[in-house]
């Protein structure tokens, strides 16, 4: 199985650590850890008009992983660490299973600036060792951290912004509507903590499923961007996915409603189009 899995496509939603917030943002005031986030996410949006919390004060609280075979097929859809969904345990499984795998190709939508950094983060704060992500031994290229090893991490992002060059506005509810998919449902991201905090972790997780989802289908478009794949590959892939979602739905509830707002890209190819 493990050589059989090329790509792991992958999305993390975080919350905030409230007594870290508090200890460090309001340090003597004995601000309750719950008060603490408030403050500083209603200071945030005061200044940048975002109530988004940095994520060095932040804890994975879900992480969806798309186990994808070297000809782009998904082979399986996993959540790390369910139904306990506990920060160090999710860490650990995920750089666990990266490395188990034999070091597949990471696959996000801007995880170089998020998603990775947080877990990198998670694995110092929770005390575990991740060598061989951390190869400071290899040549700068070689190390997977390399900005721009595309082996180790392909941040769709990136390739679609020429590294920053230009700003992707619309993020990955944009490519994935591109495509027709239904990109951000009934749950967006800045409803995450306000999710975690009432103990609403199933829609947390379900956000997360979808959003791995989109991210695989713009992972498809973009490996024909790259001349990685054609496009009649990609549409084969794309209704046999359909099909794989379809003979879930009464396991996963999550599939149910992105088929219900799943769309089928217009091909401007086609002779139906004309």
């Amino acid at each position: 199985m493990a050589s059989a899995v090329r790509y792991l496509v992958f999305d993390v939603e975080s919350a905030a650590d409230g007594q870290l917030v508090s200890k460090l943002r309001y340090p003597g005031e004995g601000v309750a850890p719950d008060e603490a986030i408030r403050r500083y996410r209603q200071e945030l949006m005061a200044k940048h008009d975002s109530d988004f919390i940095p994520y060095t004060f932040q804890i994975p609280i879900s992480i969806v992983v798309a186990k994808i075979a070297p000809d782009y097929r998904l082979i399986d859809l996993v959540t790390l660490d369910d139904p306990h969904f506990r920060p160090h345990m999710i860490t650990e499984r995920f750089w666990r299973g990266w490395e188990a795998y034999k070091q597949p190709t990471l696959v996000s939508f801007n995880g170089r600036t998020f998603d990775v950094p947080l877990l990198e983060l998670a694995a110092f704060r929770f005390g575990l060792s991740v060598p061989k992500w951390f190869n400071t031994s290899a040549k700068t290229y070689d190390q997977p951290r390399n900005r721009y090893n595309l082996e180790s991490h392909l941040d769709l992002n990136d390739v679609l912004t020429n590294y920053g060059a230009s700003r992707f506005n619309g993020g990955l509810n944009l490519a994935a509507n591109l495509l027709g998919k239904p990109g951000k449902i009934d749950v967006k991201g800045h409803m995450v903590q306000d999710l975690y905090d009432s103990g609403r972790m199933s829609e947390v997780n379900d956000y997360c499923r979808c959003d791995v989802l989109d991210t695989y289908f713009v992972f498809l478009r973009t490996s024909v961007l790259l001349g990685q794949l054609t496009l009649a590959g990609e549409q084969e892939l794309v209704q046999d996915t359909k099909e794989w979602l379809t003979a879930r739905v009464e396991q996963q509830p999550a599939y149910k409603l992105y088929l219900e707002h799943w769309g089928d890209w217009k091909n401007p190819w086609s002779p139906a189009s004309e």
